[in-house]
C-alpha cells in the first residue's frame, strides 16, 4: 500500500479579520460560518477527506473561543495541533516559522491553507507531491478575482515568477501550497514575518514551481464575498468540502 508523500498540514487562522467587522468583533474569522458550518472547518474535512489527519493551526485573535470550537480535532477525524501567538500575531512566515521552532509543525513539507478562502479543490491532488531539493515551495493560482485584477504571480514553463516573461498573465496566489520549511530558515523567533518576500526571493532564485487551478475559490474577506459563497453553495447544493456534490 501505497504512503502519500505529504501527510501534514497548516491552517493559518491567526489574524483579526478586519473586513469582516463587525462579525468578528466577538468571533474569530475562522468560525464565520459558510453554509451552516465554520469556514476554517470546510478545510478540516477537506484536509482529512485528502487523508491529511495531522494539522496545525496558528491562532491570535480571539484564539481561546477557536481552540474551545475546534478543540484537539477529534470530532472531525483529525489531531489538531495548536500554535498561539499571544501577542500580535506573527504574519504568515513568522508563524510557520513558531510552528515549526516549537515542533507543532514536523520538519518536513506540508500543505499550507489560509484559512479565510473557501474552495471546493481537492486536496488530494497535493498528498503526492514531491518537492526538488532545491525547492521551496508550489503555489496554487486561480484567474484573478475582481478584487485582484493585477494577480500576484506569472508562470514560466513551471516556474513562478513576479513578473511574467513576454506577454505571460498574471494570476492571483489561492493561498494553498506545498511548503518546505526550508523556505522560513533564518528568521528570527517571535519576530513577525511576511510570506510574501520570501517567496520573491526564492522566485528568482528559481526555487518556486506553481500551477493554476479552476476549482471554485473564493476569498471570504468581506460580508459581500462570504454572502456570495453562501448562495454559490446554496446553488450548486455542495455538501463535501473539497469534493463538488
Amino acid at each position: 500500500m501505497s504512503t502519500s508523500t505529504i501527510t501534514q498540514a497548516m491552517i493559518l487562522a491567526a489574524g483579526k479579520g478586519t473586513r469582516l467587522r463587525p462579525l468578528t468583533l466577538e468571533t474569530p474569522k475562522p468560525l464565520v460560518e459558510v453554509a451552516g458550518q465554520p469556514l476554517i472547518v470546510w478545510h478540516i474535512k477537506a484536509l482529512q477527506a485528502a487523508g491529511i489527519t495531522d494539522i496545525t493551526v496558528n491562532a491570535s485573535w480571539l484564539a481561546d473561543k477557536l481552540m474551545d470550537s475546534l478543540g484537539d480535532g477529534s470530532q472531525y477525524g483529525v489531531k489538531l495541533h495548536w500554535s498561539v501567538e499571544d501577542d500580535e500575531p506573527l504574519e504568515t512566515a513568522g508563524g510557520i516559522f513558531q510552528a515549526l521552532q516549537s515542533g507543532k509543525l514536523k520538519d518536513e513539507p506540508f500543505i499550507l491553507v489560509n484559512s479565510d478562502v473557501w474552495t471546493t479543490y481537492d486536496f488530494s491532488q497535493l498528498t503526492d507531491y514531491t518537492l526538488g531539493a532545491d525547492q521551496r515551495a508550489h503555489l496554487l493560482l486561480i484567474d484573478n478575482p475582481e478584487h485582484n485584477n493585477g494577480g500576484d504571480f506569472a508562470i514560466n514553463n513551471g516556474l513562478a515568477s513576479e513578473q511574467p516573461v513576454g506577454d505571460a498573465d498574471k494570476y492571483t496566489f489561492a493561498g494553498i501550497s506545498v511548503m518546505s520549511p526550508k523556505l522560513v530558515e533564518g528568521l528570527v523567533s517571535g519576530q513577525p514575518a511576511a510570506l510574501a518576500p520570501l517567496l520573491k526571493q526564492a522566485m528568482i532564485k528559481f526555487q518556486i514551481t506553481a500551477e493554476v487551478t479552476t476549482d471554485n475559490w473564493i476569498d471570504v474577506g468581506t460580508p459581500e464575498r462570504l454572502t456570495q459563497v453562501n448562495e454559490f453553495i446554496e446553488q450548486h447544493d455542495i455538501k463535501h468540502a473539497g469534493k463538488p456534490n
